[in-house]
């Protein structure tokens, strides 16, 4: 995370050049990498859902490559809907199950 705060800052200060812009885009993907391993962790430890971060990610990625392959919008925002509500209901089905062990062990 600090090597991603570092691009972010480094990127801003040249932030009208080509590579002021791809050290703002590195900086911004390492700290959400830094992000999504906490959220990954919290969730499958069945601390808190982070149930809609971790189903927007595979969303974005799919609706990324269907952009890049040329699909029409119609079909590529379909297509995003149904990535984010397979994941969702995947992750969110999860989360549940380890939540009532975490409690079980509790208790």
């Amino acid at each position: 995370m600090l090597v991603g705060i570092v691009l972010l800052i480094l990127g801003a200060l040249n932030v009208n050049e080509d590579r002021g812009k791809l050290l703002l885009v590195l900086g911004m993907a390492l700290g959400s990498f830094g992000g999504l391993d906490t959220a990954l962790r919290e969730h499958f430890a069945g601390y808190r859902s982070h149930t809609t971060i971790l189903a927007g990610l595979p969303c974005v990625v799919a609706a990324a490559a269907l952009y890049f392959a040329g699909v029409p919008w119609p079909a590529l925002l379909a297509a995003a809907a149904v990535v984010f509500a397979g994941v969702f209901w995947a992750a969110r089905r999860a989360y549940m199950r380890r939540a009532r062990r975490a409690l079980r062990s509790r208790g």
